[in-house]
This record gives structure tokens, sequence and C-alpha cells, in this order.
């Protein structure tokens, strides 16, 4: 009898051989990555997510679905791209060629007639074997430095099949796993990847739910119930904190966020992530109308500040990442 994997949805079961089959959206797979979790990891980020934070820095992330991207930097302005074009999709504006999300098909033809690289397809569908191909060749440096894989975004849970494929492939292999998670997920969702996931990296984004949703498109009640969820089944879990200037680094919403975080158990750690501004030149880059606020880098005062907070309330803060 061929052993069968369930799914998150509860409706899908897959033949343990063909879990490397599963297909997925990623945008990007980083190695040596030292900031993702314990140890020198590689990191595989997702595409889709639930929040559009108006600090983020990979707003390339927010779409499930690949999408076409533009260094204007690079374009020298030679039209090829709109000479190529089978859909009719690019047109020159202001000297500048400009494409019609709508028509556009992702053929990848003005890509590949784009002699400086400015134009270029943002993401790609990509099996769980692939994946783990790449996962498998570092598999020497998780051994050396304690380190393994983490799965972010975007929102890793936006693809839960995907996601539950992959962090049974490293089971089998005894790969660490960790999983960075918004945790704004429906909590079966999320109860069943975590029974295969060793931690979790989860943000804590601001305590108030109506700046929550101002901020980030959505409320923060169902967040905060999963943290507790994941604390109450005993997952480790790292907290973490963008600081954004003007929007939680007040000291009574960091306050409001140790007094919750004290409340759980089995936390490793808080890190506390400074705002850069990243992800505005990134999505200059996208042909969607993406809205990014532009605040101030907080300074090595500020963050000091916040990480004495969390200490006294006996929390291991590490900063920067």
């Amino acid at each position: 009898m061929t052993d069968k994997l369930n799914t998150p949805d509860s409706k899908t079961t897959y033949p343990v051989e063909s879990a490397r089959k599963v297909n997925g959206f990623i945008f990007d797979i980083k190695k040596y990555a030292i900031h993702d979790g314990p140890g020198i990891r590689t990191t595989v980020f997702f595409k889709g997510c639930p929040l559009q934070c108006q600090w983020c820095q990979d707003p390339e992330s927010w779409k499930k679905e690949p999408e076409l991207g533009l260094r204007t930097g690079r374009c020298v302005r030679c039209g090829r791209c709109v000479e190529v074009c089978t859909h009719q999709a690019i047109t020159m504006i202001d000297d500048l060629p400009s494409t019609d999300p709508s028509k556009c098909s992702l053929c990848g033809e003005c890509v590949d007639a784009c002699t400086t690289g400015a134009r270029e397809i943002i993401g790609q569908k990509i099996s769980v074997g692939q994946v783990m191909t790449e996962i498998e060749k570092d598999a020497v440096f998780y051994e050396q430095s304690g380190g393994g894989v983490t799965f972010s975004g975007g929102e890793p849970l936006m693809q839960p099949v995907f996601l539950l494929m992959l962090l049974i492939q490293c089971q089998l292999q005894r790969i660490h796993t960790a999983v960075d998670t918004s945790c704004y997920v429906k909590p079966d969702f999320l109860g069943k990847i975590s029974e295969k996931t060793d931690l979790f990296l989860c943000d804590i984004k601001h305590m108030d739910s109506d700046m929550h949703k101002r901020f980030t498109g959505v409320e923060n009640n169902l967040i905060l119930d999963n943290i507790k969820r994941l604390s109450e089944a005993g997952k480790e879990i790292i907290i973490r904190i963008p600081i954004i200037s003007g929007f939680n680094d007040d000291k009574a919403n960091i306050e409001a966020t140790a007094k919750f975080t004290s409340s759980l158990s089995n936390i490793s750690r808080i890190d506390i992530l400074p705002y850069n501004r990243g992800g505005i030149e990134k999505s200059a880059r996208l042909s969607s109308d993406f809205k990014l606020m532009q605040a101030e880098t907080p300074n090595d005062d500020k963050i000091c500040s916040i990480a004495e907070i969390l200490k006294k309330y006996g929390f291991e803060v590490k900063t920067g990442g």
C-alpha cells in the first residue's frame, strides 16, 4: 500500500513519492543567510502575501504569480521590447517603455530581447524537487553551523501544500526548518504546518488592531491568536518587530508588545529590525501601482532604547537582520 501525505486543506492526499513533483511560486533562493534563524541557512522566498505593509522591503512578493519588472536605470530606450511584443502590451510613454499588465502574458520575449538586462520576470513556478536540489547542495554548511532552511516570503502559508511538502522533505533528511510568517492564516493550516516545523519567526507589527489595519491592510486579532496557539503547542518562536518611525516605535506600543510576548512560552528571543528604504526602489520596477511609505530609518539611540525596554522583561534581544 502506498503511503499518503495529507495536505493542510484536508481535501487532497499525495503519494510520498509524488511529493517532490508538487509545484509552487517563489521569487528568490538566498544561500548562506545568517539572519533568518540559527546557523548558516538557505532562505526560500515564496510569492504571495495577504498583507500589504506600507514599509515592505519585498513588494515583489505581494502577488502570488510571476510578474514583469523594469529597471529603468538600465533601460536605454531602444524600443526593442515594443517591437517584439506580440501582445501589444508595451508602449513608449515619455520615452520610457510602459507595460499594460492586462495585456502582458509573461511570455518573456521582451526580456530576451533586452540587451541591457533592464527587463525581468520576477518569480517562477518551481517544483518541490527543484527547490530541494538547491537546499541539498548546502547540507554540509547546515551540519557544521547548526543551520538549516528558512521558508519566507511573502507569506509561505499562502501556499500551504507546497510548504508542507518542502517541510516533509527537509524532515526526512533531518534538516532544521524555520517558517518566517505573519501568522495571518487559518488556524487549521497553521496547526498542520507547525507539526513539521522546528522554529517559527513571527512578526508583531503593532499591538493596536486599528493601526495594524491602517498600515498593513488587515487587523491583528488572528495574528496574535495564532502566535498564542503556537506557544501553547510548545513550538519554538522568535518574535520579530520591524521598527517603523511614526508607526510602532513609541514606548506605549513597545511596552504593549513586551507584555504580550511575556505571556507566551518558548520565546527564544526578540529581533528588532530597523526600517530600510530598499522596498521603494524595488516597487519602482513593478508594473503594479504600489504605494509605500517613506519613513525615516531609526537611529542607533532609538534602537537601543527599544532594546532596553524589551530586555527589562527578561528577553534576549537581537538588533539588525
